[in-house]
């Protein structure tokens, strides 16, 4: 039989209790907050950049929930999550719940009309063969240039089944008459892309949607590698409606026209969060006005993933290098958003 002797295990346990109670202390001392992220890696730098600024400001900052658009923006509505850095607005217009502005809101420009959607081409192939619209692939010779599978269409890289671009690309297929004539992909985006760039470097012609910020047009660079192409005309969806103005832009680089037409409204990246937690916590709803970037910024983080510096390690390493060479920027915001806490 094993005897113990509580005289000396007294003190070891009030040690051990004594451990315990302060890392609970410390860990009750921090309040939690849940982000949620999107399903694209090109927006994980901005999400991991707001964090590490709430982490700053003392807030214990859980792993974001990686979630589709619209179940995010019905969570974030009901609280169950506390806020994502994705928001493109009014691209994600159609996917919010229909009282989103009732318990939820947007807030601060993370980049403010600087995302572009639109539909590229290889630059040597529409010189070739003289792109310069979707029309242009009604033509027999374009059709025939773009098809990989010998289907009869050109073959698109679309985006993934779900996101919001998928259905605007719908869509025109649809109202410009397309569906005979172009076959978009259903693969995953990034392998569709990435088959879609071995291909061009290997002189094939390609033919893909992409948005910016994003990757792709740091590896096929528009204006050397490929170019924007118009769609027909401007024929809103019932979600653009109102936007026409910011479907067409001027002076693109790369683009076949200017202005030329994208047939995508211009969008924010704006922070969305619930509004019970913001109004609770006026650090974070400052913090979250005060940040933005730069397109370059997440172009070339963007890029970086796409080479392999894509683990949480990595993403986290270019947090600390994109602070450190913005610290009298990141600075400023902390202490603005600490001044809010303290009032």
């Amino acid at each position: 039989m094993i005897r113990f002797n509580l005289k000396k295990l007294l003190p070891v346990v009030m040690i051990m209790s004594a451990a315990l109670l302060t890392g609970c202390s410390e860990d009750m001392g921090k309040e939690v907050v849940q982000p949620a992220r999107a399903t694209w890696n090109t927006g994980y730098f901005q999400e991991a950049l707001v964090g590490r600024g709430l982490a700053e400001l003392g807030y214990e900052v859980r792993k974001p929930k990686s979630l589709q658009n619209a179940i995010f923006y019905q969570a974030v509505a009901l609280g169950d999550v506390d806020y994502w850095a994705n928001g493109w607005f009014p691209l994600h217009n159609d996917q919010l719940p229909d009282n989103f502005y009732e318990t939820a809101d947007t807030y601060g420009y993370i980049l403010k009309e600087g995302t572009l959607q639109g539909y590229l081409v290889s630059k040597r192939d529409a010189e070739k063969y003289n792109i310069t619209s979707l029309a242009d692939f009604k033509r027999k010779e374009v059709r025939e240039a773009f098809d990989t599978n010998d289907d009869g269409k050109a073959d698109l890289v679309s985006c993934t089944p779900g996101w919001g671009c998928a259905k605007t690309i719908d869509y025109h297929l649809d109202v410009y008459g397309l569906r005979d004539h172009i076959n978009p992909t259903d693969a995953t985006y990034a392998a569709a892309m990435a088959q879609a760039i071995a291909g061009y470097r290997n002189n094939q012609p390609v033919f893909f949607f992409t948005w910016a910020p994003n990757w792709t047009i740091a590896k096929l660079k528009p204006g050397k590698d490929v170019v924007w192409i118009n769609v027909p005309e401007i024929i809103p969806s019932d979600n653009q409606e109102g936007f026409e103005d910011s479907m067409v832009v001027s002076d693109v680089e790369g683009a076949v026209s200017n202005p030329v037409k994208f047939g995508f409204v211009v969008s924010d990246i704006r922070i969305a969060a619930n509004k019970k937690f913001v109004e609770d916590h006026p650090d974070i709803k400052k913090f979250f006005e005060l940040f933005h970037l730069p397109l370059e910024a997440i172009n070339e983080q963007n890029a970086r993933m796409y080479v392999g510096e894509d683990s949480p390690t990595d993403i986290q390493r270019h947090v600390d290098e994109w602070i450190g060479e913005n610290k009298k920027k990141w600075n400023s915001w902390l202490e603005e958003a600490r001044a809010m806490k303290t009032e």
